[in-house]
């Protein structure tokens, strides 16, 4: 390591910062904090953080803080920028760099651990909205750090600087790529490093928390699964409007771009929005027309929520407060986890949860749903399933109805699937809503 330092030293002085800084991002690097201060890095990099244009927030060193302070901690960890511009981004990872090489060049110079805000049920938290009866998960002040220095953290400390890599390339290059696109990417150039999808989206996570920006702003697309329809009109700016009610039993495929769709406008004369799990569902739903029978929008991740469908739903919700979001899923685990993902978010993506989460509330399946569902349809609950139970009981945002929901369907040792209701007639699952939706019979 102390020869590795030496290297880098010399090269530092023998090339100088700006030639150095793009030899320096196929190396090992390291993000010594978060954001940094302005004063001590202006004095030596000045001209280059006033060239970018970049507007870097102070944080103080971590140690004994009030509550207070923890708390104006949390709100500026858990609220990350959405839309920055390309160069502010680009300057971000730029002054990353130079901030490790000032670090190199110091009387004392080491490679540090390098500081994330952890993304574990032990560090989650769930807000509730002052002016809405909506919550949403947030991280709060626990780190776990990546290392060069250990052996289990090592490949996730270079990991890092590999996904910075490539996502300022991407951003030089004015380009858009998904999740897939960059773990393919990452999987033939850094091979030793990257093996499976898993890894990429856990160190996207790890970016965005050092830069403190979201995963579109770094040129990381949604790869949206997600379609509507119903009664709602879409438009785009310079757009035709979409009428979301004759798009067929398919319906309407919701764009990977986030930006369209925060730009998106949209007229509706529903009364609910109807988010179903299963697309198979969401087929016959659309086919029976539903949505004129109960005047709705449905909506369909086609299993768990990616980004875009949620990012959709939330501002459907913020655009017609008035519409109950009721949701549709199976009497599983899984299904009552993709439904929290709706409402709450994601740990995994906490630091940008609050702009997905919407008070969805549960339609069905439910317990008391039971006796409408044929006995011989009831299939064991699996391993996974138990997995997941055990992981959403851990979880704070699992309270009152919900979780006695979750240990009614641990101590049966059973689930079941939506499908089951076509016992009754394939023309059943659109009375079931009816009938609970006029009973406000959700949670």
């Amino acid at each position: 390591m102390e020869n590795c330092q030496s290297l880098w030293r010399q090269s530092l002085t023998s090339r100088g910062v700006r030639r150095y800084s793009t030899i320096f991002l196929h190396s090992y690097c390291f993000f010594d904090s978060l954001f940094l201060r302005r004063e001590s890095i202006e004095s030596t990099f000045g001209d280059d953080i006033r060239d970018s244009g970049l507007d870097l927030q102070v944080i103080t060193n971590r140690g004994t803080k009030s509550a207070a302070a923890e708390g104006e901690e949390r709100w500026r960890f858990s609220s990350i920028k959405v839309f920055l511009q390309l160069s502010q981004v680009q300057a971000r990872i730029e002054v990353a760099v130079l901030n490790f090489l000032k670090i190199l060049s110091s009387p004392n110079p080491a490679i540090t651990d390098l500081p994330l805000i952890s993304r574990t049920s032990i560090n989650s938290r769930v807000s509730h909205g002052l002016m809405t009866d909506g919550s949403s998960i947030f991280l709060s002040h626990i780190f776990c750090t990546r290392s060069l220095m250990r052996a289990n953290a090592a490949k996730a400390f270079v990991r890092v600087w590999k996904v910075m890599e490539i996502c300022f390339q991407i951003l030089t290059q004015e380009k858009r790529v998904t999740q897939r696109e960059l773990f393919y990417k990452l999987l033939c150039s850094s091979p030793d490093y990257f093996t499976s999808q898993l890894e990429v989206n856990r160190t996207i996570q790890d970016v965005v928390a050092l830069l403190h920006c979201s995963r579109y702003s770094l040129g990381i697309m949604a790869s949206s699964r997600g379609v509507l329809i119903g009664r709602l009109l879409l438009q785009e700016a310079n757009q035709e409007t979409v009428d979301c009610s004759v798009c067929g039993s398919s319906g309407h495929a919701i764009t990977g771009n986030l930006n369209l769709i925060e730009k998106l406008i949209m007229q509706s004369d529903a009364r609910y929005i109807i988010v179903v799990e299963k697309h198979a569902i969401f087929q016959r739903l659309a086919e029976d027309k539903i949505f004129n029978q109960i005047p709705s929008i449905l909506i369909t991740a086609k299993g768990y929520p990616d980004i875009a469908t949620r990012l959709l739903l939330y501002r459907m919700s913020r655009a017609f407060p008035d519409f109950p979001i009721i949701a549709l899923v199976d009497w599983n685990p899984a299904g009552l986890a993709i439904l929290c993902t709706f409402k709450y978010g994601s740990i995994g993506m906490g630091l940008e949860a609050y702009r997905y989460a919407c008070n969805v509330k549960w339609l069905g399946l439910r317990g008391d749903d039971l006796p409408l569902i044929p006995e011989q349809s009831l299939v064991p609950l699996k391993t996974r399933d138990l997995q997941i139970a055990k992981s959403l009981m851990s979880s704070e945002m699992l309270q009152g109805n919900y979780r006695e929901e979750l240990l009614s369907m641990v101590q049966s040792g059973q689930r079941a699937e939506l499908e089951a209701l076509y016992f009754h007639g394939f023309d059943f699952l659109g009375k079931y809503i009816a009938r609970k939706i006029v009973q406000s019979d959700y949670i």
